[in-house]
């Protein structure tokens, strides 16, 4: 039998591409976080467009964070980068409509992108970006007891069987329809807590 986790003192919210701290989901979490668990030290940062200098720069970030204690959580390509560091360190991570071949999925998406919330500010993804998110591509899930992820079956982006086979073993909330920006997020609240 396993020891229950300790309560978290650190939250990472990373998320999807073209998106920004600004999303709803981030807000949302945020100001939940504030309100009931102001204990908790909340970063929601702004991540680079280059897959290889966001991941260095979050590793950098958390490198200080007590692992036993953390939790990340991730959307989209957000989950994909959760999912890179739970395994490298071995944290929690809950997961919403994650992506699970970025590399894949966004070699269709070379070029010129604009920002979500913010359509003035724009940045090039090019082919060594794609090169790095598959570079960083997780062999497989380890440990899936640690990851909580919400899947919506009515996902227009991504495919939701992708994501359901590749986190086997996981808490899994299964959505029969919803959309891949998880506009009902904040019904799921309490499942995202829950694997905190």
């Amino acid at each position: 039998m396993t020891d229950a986790p300790l309560p978290i003192t650190h939250l990472l919210y990373l998320h999807g591409f073209r998106s920004s701290p600004a999303s709803f989901k981030a807000r949302l979490l945020g100001e939940h976080m504030a309100q009931h668990h102001p204990d908790v030290h909340w970063h929601a940062p702004a991540l680079p467009p280059s897959p290889k200098a966001a991941m260095a720069m979050l590793l950098s970030q958390v490198v200080n964070w007590p692992v036993p204690r953390m939790a990340v959580v991730g959307s989209s390509l957000g989950g994909f980068y959760a999912s890179v560091i739970a395994e490298r360190l071995g944290c929690r991570a809950v997961l919403l409509n994650p992506a699970v071949f970025p590399a894949r999925d966004l070699a269709a998406h070379l070029g010129p992108q604009q920002v979500w919330h913010d359509p003035e500010t724009t940045f090039v993804f090019r082919p060594e970006d794609v090169a790095a998110l598959a570079e960083m591509q997780p062999q497989r899930i380890t440990q899936a007891e640690r990851y909580s992820v919400i899947i919506a079956k009515g996902d227009e982006v991504l495919d939701w069987r992708e994501m359901h086979q590749r986190y086997q073993g996981a808490r899994v909330l299964l959505l029969e329809g919803g959309d891949h920006a998880l506009s009902d997020f904040a019904q799921h609240l309490p499942f995202v807590m829950q694997g905190l």
